[in-house]
């Protein structure tokens, strides 16, 4: 080889070391309106944060939807493509004027870096009805585990970052299904198999297992866990806290009488998010409480067209609200379930309302810190079914790929995984 075809040679090489192309390019992942399947976008996301890739994912709070940039440009898009995911090859120079645009706006950067472990509390019967969070991360592909009241009891939150429930009963009313459901097999099946649980824990009464259950959560929330409740599991566990100790299960359903002057003796300062409620203890009553509104009262107050609207928050000053509102759209269709939407005069100050219905004095969707965690409340049974009933089929997330109200779950599913930043106010 020649003096000067050595010479290229060399400056090749350095060009190499000092300007790497793998390295100068990132894959963005846009979350607007562009993105073909929004659903998948948080599965590519995770999927890049697991081992053995371990690649960080930033989050671009209030940029294009919530877009995602990975520092690669070969797997990423690789495995995209896949999934169906659109993406965007961007050179490091756009990326910095993406940053500097952040920076100027109502915008900013959350490191993800871990991929949080997920645990979904679920019965071990089967149940004649889906599970948002459960159809959101199999159709995402996101791994989780199933665990109920004897794991809960064991311990074994602190081994999970995420925990999910969903339409579940925490006080022992056995989901309110007495009066349309009692003769059914499947209700039966559920009550035998919360009845053989509380024996097998060592208490008498379906309510007394379910509220030790609730109180090993809330240990597990303040302790630094992360809890994300939808429909009836919002409400039923608020009440369980508050009614700690006392008897607010019917005779039909227990056995035994209520408490006497059960209503005045609530203690509601044991209450993550809910106050000043008044129980409806009748069991031919499909529901719990004055929490959330009536069922019977649903079609008079909230037609089926209407819509919820999501605040906008200052990404710098609220990343974490502003993290679990990101959204393609702010305005997102009601969808309806044993709990629909929360009285906005029963929650509690300090519990950040993140969507409402205005004008209408309903929210939809809470989020609030207890102790080291966090809590968060989204009502309604299934985002893409405005009513699902008992023993309809799953929905298919295939058919809803850009769902803005499944898009709200995978952020919850995501924010564990966030670098924790200070408060700037």
């Amino acid at each position: 080889m020649t003096r000067i075809g050595k010479s290229f040679l060399l400056l090749g090489l350095v060009v190499a070391v000092f300007h790497p192309v793998a390295f100068a390019q990132m894959t963005l992942v846009p979350m607007d309106q562009t993105q073909t399947d929004h659903l998948k976008a948080y599965g590519l996301a995770y999927w890049m944060l697991q081992a053995p890739r371990g690649v960080n994912v930033e989050w671009l709070l209030n940029y294009r939807g919530g877009s995602f940039l990975i520092k690669d440009a070969s797997i990423a898009p690789q495995e995209a493509t896949l999934r169906g995911v659109r993406t965007e090859i961007i050179s490091e120079s756009t990326a910095n004027q993406i940053h500097q645009l952040i920076e100027a706006e109502n915008m900013d950067v959350v490191l993800l870096e871990k991929a949080p472990k997920i645990a979904i509390y679920i019965p071990p019967s089967a149940e004649p009805w889906d599970d948002a969070v459960t159809l959101a991360l199999e159709y995402a592909k996101i791994p989780y585990t199933e665990i109920w009241d004897d794991e809960v009891l064991a311990g074994k939150l602190k081994e999970y970052d995420w925990l999910h429930v969903h339409h579940e009963d925490f006080t022992g009313q056995f989901g309110k299904f007495y009066a349309n459901f009692r003769n059914t097999s499947w209700y039966q099946e559920q009550v035998r198999i919360a009845q053989e649980a509380a024996t097998r824990a060592g208490f008498t009464k379906v309510s007394q297992h379910k509220n030790a259950v609730t109180w090993e959560i809330v240990k597990y929330i303040t302790d630094g866990g992360f809890l994300f409740s939808m429909c009836s599991a919002c409400d039923s566990f608020d009440i369980s806290l508050a009614a700690t100790g006392i008897d607010i299960v019917s005779a039909e359903l227990d056995g035994d009488g209520l408490t006497p002057g059960y209503q005045q003796k609530l203690d509601y300062s044991k209450c993550l998010a809910f106050q000043n409620f008044t129980l409806y203890t009748d069991p031919m009553v499909y529901e719990y409480a004055d929490i959330d509104i009536h069922p019977n009262m649903v079609d008079q107050i909230l037609p089926k067209d209407e819509h919820f609207v999501l605040f906008e928050f200052s990404a710098k000053l609220d990343p974490v609200p502003s993290m679990l509102t990101q959204c393609h759209t702010a305005r997102i269709e009601e969808f309806r379930g044993q709990t629909t939407a929360f009285w906005k005069d029963k929650v509690k100050n300090r519990v950040v309302i993140m969507a409402e219905f205005p004008g209408r004095n309903l929210v939809k969707y809470l989020h609030g810190n207890w102790g080291q965690g966090t809590f968060t409340y989204f009502a309604g049974h299934d985002p893409e079914d405005v009513e699902h009933l008992v023993g309809e089929d799953p929905t298919d997330l295939s058919l809803h790929k850009n769902s803005p109200g499944y898009r709200l779950i995978l952020n919850n599913i995501l924010f564990p995984a966030a670098r924790k930043k200070e408060k700037k106010t």
